[in-house]
Formats: structure tokens, sequence, C-alpha cells
């Protein structure tokens, strides 16, 4: 069976479609396919929506979460209810289309783990796409470059992969990371995505940007290590003037003149320290959420949902 896990924000209007979409595709076997809704608050009709198509198919469940708590969040809650034995996410608003899943099933079926669709042309403008790039620049840490590029909201992976992060209890989340704990074997698949024609998408440039530095604080020691080189090379900086203010002290009999000189050069230093604290009280802040123990997502409501 196939299970498509579907985060849903202020999409009602594309719901009905998607689902006539993928129960095309993919046929009308009772047992063979579930479509899970995890419904993340976004304030519209869209839960009313959901429980009026989980009525008329009981292969559609749905999930209710008590505030919104973000995409990847939303996807956690939704793998985590999955029966199948392969899960399908993909956005709720028909940017992926439902039509292009079977190649992504496909490379699967070549003995892969995890198979990404991104998109054969970038649909987003300069600011989205420059967010963009720099949420999967900090992907690359856990995933590697080329994975990293190849990153989609639409995905094809084995169920499996979910037992490497069972006990995961953390307000951030990344489903791409997590992926990453269970398994070495990525691939993608470029498929066609389509231009989004009902309402407005929740990610916006200023949350792909907040999302991209959660990911470097929340599952990277990269800024750490970039904390600690910018202190070497300004250490090697201070020691280099030292000798070049020793020097000309030796030469002239004088010290070196000129406030701008030292002025800029304790702005600097000054600059460099706030910048290892700033960093290493991001990291901080990540141990103190840990500590509270706050759950990545809370339901509050359930459609179809079996317990296993």
């Amino acid at each position: 069976m196939i299970s498509f896990v579907i985060p849903v924000y202020r999409s009602a209007g594309s719901l009905p479609e998607l689902v006539r979409r993928i129960t095309q595709q993919f046929g009308t076997d009772t047992d063979g396919i579930e479509i899970i809704f995890v419904e993340d608050c976004g304030g519209d009709n869209s839960w009313q929506i959901i429980e009026l198509l989980a009525s008329k198919d009981q292969r559609i469940r749905g999930l209710r979460l008590t505030r919104n708590y973000g995409q990847h969040n939303a996807l956690l809650c939704g793998i985590r209810a999955a029966q199948g034995e392969v899960i399908v996410t993909l956005d709720d608003d028909l940017q992926h289309p439902p039509e292009e899943i079977p190649k992504l099933l496909a490379k699967l079926a070549e003995g892969h783990d995890v198979v990404y669709g991104p998109p054969e042309h970038e649909p987003h403008g300069l600011a989205r796409g420059l967010a963009s790039q720099l949420f999967k620049l900090a992907l690359r840490g856990t995933l590697g470059a080329k994975n990293a590029q190849q990153v989609s909201a639409l995905r094809v992976f084995k169920t499996r992969l979910r037992n490497a992060f069972t006990n995961y209890l953390d307000p951030t989340v990344n489903i791409d990371v997590l992926l990453t704990w269970g398994t070495t074997r990525f691939s993608a698949v470029k498929v066609r995505h389509d231009v989004r024609t009902l309402g407005e998408s929740g990610y916006t440039t200023r949350k792909l940007v907040h999302h991209a530095m959660n990911m470097m604080t929340g599952f990277s020691v990269r800024p750490l290590q970039l904390a600690s080189m910018i202190g070497f090379i300004f250490s090697i900086l201070g020691l280099a003037i030292l000798v070049y203010v020793l020097t000309l002290w030796a030469i002239r009999g004088s010290e070196v003149p000129g406030f701008v000189f030292l002025a800029s050069i304790i702005a600097i230093f000054s600059g460099a320290q706030l910048l290892a604290l700033g960093i290493i009280g991001e990291y901080l802040a990540r141990m103190h959420m840990r500590a509270q123990e706050r759950p990545p997502y809370i339901v509050c409501e359930e459609l179809n949902v079996s317990r296993t």
C-alpha cells in the first residue's frame, strides 16, 4: 500500500481536485492507497473539506493539529500515522502533479530508499529562489552537496526509514535530515511542477530564511566550526598586527600613530567576538528548547485513523 502524506495549510479549494487526481492515477483498489491530510491550522475551512472527503472515502484520513506547527512538523505527524510500505509526500496546492509520481516510484524500485522529485524548471522568483538556495546550502552539511541540491517537497521513501527517528522529540523538525538517519541511498528524478493557481504559498522568503537558520543550528555543528575558524583567523591577524607594531617600534623607536587604525582594529575584533558569541547563544537556545521537551506537534482531531 502507498501512503500519501499531505500537509494542509489554507488550501481548501485544491483538496477535492487533488484527491480526484490521486485516485484517478492510482486506481480504485480500496487497499492500494491511503491519503493522509494533516491540517496545520491555516484558519480557513480546510478541515471541513477534509471531513467531507473522508466521509465519502475511507481511504482518506485526517489529522488536525492544535495550532500551526509548520510543514515539516505536520509531515512528521502524517508519516508516523502512515500504514503503507511506501510513503509519498507532496504539497496541497497541486504544484506537484500526481501523474508524475509513478516516475519516482519506478526509481525507488531500482534499489533506492529515498527519491526526490525536483522541478525541471524552478517556478519561483529571484528572492524566493535565493532563499531556497540558502536553505539547500544549510542542508549540505548533513545531506551532502549533491543530495541537498536535489531536495524537494515531493518525495517518495520506504516507510521503514521512520524507525530511525521513532523517538524524535524536538520542536525543530526537518524530514530530509531525519531521513539521513536511516539511509544514505538517495536519488532524484526531475519532474514537472505546475504553477499554483489557488491561494498563496505559506512559505514566504522570510520563513525560508528562518527555516535555513534553524537547520544550521538545529542539525549541524558547522556554525560552531565557522566561529572557531573566524576566531583563529582573527587571532592570526592580531598576531600579525602585533608583529607590525613591534617592528615599527624597533625601527623607529616610536609607537604607531593613528586613532582610526586603532578604532578599526577594535571594531573588527569586537565584531568577530560578538559573532562567535551569537552562534554559541543559538546553540544554547537549542539546548534550552530541547530540555523543555516540547512536542513537535499535538493532534486534536482524527478522521478514519486506526491505531496500530
